[in-house]
């Protein structure tokens, strides 16, 4: 089938909309209809390349090349068309979308760690899950990965099922498409990993579309005092509308006032969602947080960073610990149900997230927006 598509030819371009074929779908595959796609900082990461991937590696995965790609890794939609195999959704179904497939069977999802799947390894340059083989097209014939096998930054997706996740049909699929990936990375870095808790003290570093919900997620935990940092003081207001009770535009006032809020004692964590994570960003983290503290590194870094500054005495003498996180540590066929739970309950504000939508046309406005500091989260509206 033909469709349009916003398509990355390479590092440093403009993303560029335009007609390409899809193939029919194999027994395990489904045909999606996207509804919104999240402008997630992530697919930024090609534009910059702070994701590259190097030549030999993509000739070690068996793809013929990293980009062209389809972006887009966030999003939600209505199944069209299935595969004769597929059997968790039917055509009609709304579904959510996960940047991490998990096929259920493999050592990481059999022992509940679905966010690690084995299938993750071919997330970024590859053919289909099923079989490794190119069914994306660009207008010459050209084959196209797709950024985390999604490629939401597209009118219809053609997808392996364990990339699915089925949800009510009543939920609003713009708020859909945000859990799966922003605000399920967002809340599980403070809840699954910080495991923040009751009368914590929380600083969370970057309030984009991810430190919102990790805001969020130390919220829902209640913590006593939710730190925000970031050097663009005009998400001060919506840092405290996602339960923020402080907010500082740098590290050095931040650690300061910890300090003065705490005793001296320090806080029990600190989550980094910076829009690019680098190595002179540990070292502060370390700082702000207590004995027995913990970092949380979830804001993606160069895929070349390899220096790192910090204290290795600290480290040890202090019992500190420094954890990653991909998709906030949760198994997603989990994580998205729940939160669309909490958000019927009132307890996750989801549309709040959304400072403005844009049409598939408008995608480098939006991430130009991005880029400026004026969206939470911009939003990619197909109808």
């Amino acid at each position: 089938m033909k469709t349009r598509a916003a398509i990355l030819w390479d590092q440093g371009q403009e993303w560029t909309v335009e007609e390409i074929t899809l193939g029919a779908p194999e027994p395990t595959e489904l045909i999606i209809k996207t509804a919104f796609a999240g402008l997630c900082h992530s697919d930024e990461h090609l534009v910059t390349g702070d994701i590259a991937i190097p030549p030999e590696a993509v000739e070690a995965m068996g793809a013929p090349h990293f980009l062209p790609c389809i972006g887009g890794h966030e999003g939600s939609g209505v199944v069209v068309e299935v595969g004769s195999a597929v059997s968790g959704v039917v055509v009609g179904d709304h579904v959510s979308v996960s940047f991490v497939p998990s096929c259920g069977t493999c050592h990481w999802c059999a022992s509940g760690r679905q966010n690690l799947c084995d299938m993750g390894a071919g997330t970024l340059a590859s053919g289909m899950l099923s079989d490794g083989q190119y069914r994306h097209h660009s207008s010459d014939g050209t084959p196209l990965n797709r950024i985390a096998q999604l490629g939401t930054f597209s009118e219809h997706m053609l997808v392996h099922e364990a990339s699915v996740i089925k949800v009510d049909r009543d939920l609003p699929l713009d708020v859909v498409s945000l859990v799966s990936c922003g605000v399920a990375t967002g809340v599980g870095s403070a809840q699954n990993r910080a495991g923040v808790s009751s009368g914590d003290t929380v600083v969370v570093v970057g309030i984009g579309g991810i430190g919102a919900n990790a805001v969020q997620g130390a919220r829902m935990a209640g913590a006593a005092n939710i730190v925000a940092v970031d050097t663009n003081s005009r998400r001060m207001e919506k840092a405290q509308e996602f339960g923020a009770t402080h907010f500082f535009s740098s590290f050095a006032e931040a650690i300061a006032a910890v300090s003065e809020m705490t005793q001296g004692i320090m806080a029990d964590s600190c989550i980094l969602t910076p829009g690019v994570t680098t190595g002179d960003l540990i070292e502060p983290a370390m700082n702000v947080i207590s004995k027995d503290g913990t970092v949380v590194v979830t804001g993606l870094a160069p895929m070349h960073q390899r220096e790192v500054t910090m204290d290795l005495f600290n480290l040890a003498m202090w019992n500190k610990e420094i954890k990653g996180t991909i998709f906030g540590s949760g198994s997603p066929r989990v994580e998205i149900p729940r939160l669309l739970r909490q958000y019927r309950q009132g307890q996750l504000k989801l549309h709040e997230l959304i400072t403005r939508t844009y049409s598939l046309d408008q995608i480098n406005e939006g991430y130009q927006d991005m880029r400026d500091g004026k969206n939470i989260r911009g939003v990619i509206a197909f109808s």
